[in-house]
């Protein structure tokens, strides 16, 4: 799959950056793993609300990132946004 081919470059570029765990990107690109990882545990049990209430949760944490990122700096959002291979949120 395309997207695992980033993630496993975008990992290898924050193992790097050890010391860069609390930027907005890493905490994007640690949420999105989670939320890809849930959605396949969704997948085969479907009746786990623990885990959909999980994941609704850290989506909403993305989605605040994400709208802070691109707030603060709209180029890094765009790479960000492009090398995850996210979806642009709807705006009101």
């Amino acid at each position: 799959m395309v997207k695992n081919s980033f993630i496993s470059i975008i990992s290898q570029e924050q193992e790097e950056k050890e010391e860069n765990k609390g930027s907005v990107e890493f905490q994007v690109f640690s949420f999105t793993n989670k939320i890809r990882r849930l959605t396949s545990h969704l997948g085969l049990h479907k009746k786990d609300f623990s885990s959909q209430r999980g994941l609704r949760i850290i989506l909403g944490k993305r989605q605040r990132l994400l709208a802070y990122l691109s707030k603060k700096n709209r180029v890094r959002y765009k790479k960000l946004i492009g090398q995850l291979d996210i979806r642009e949120p709807k705006t009101r």
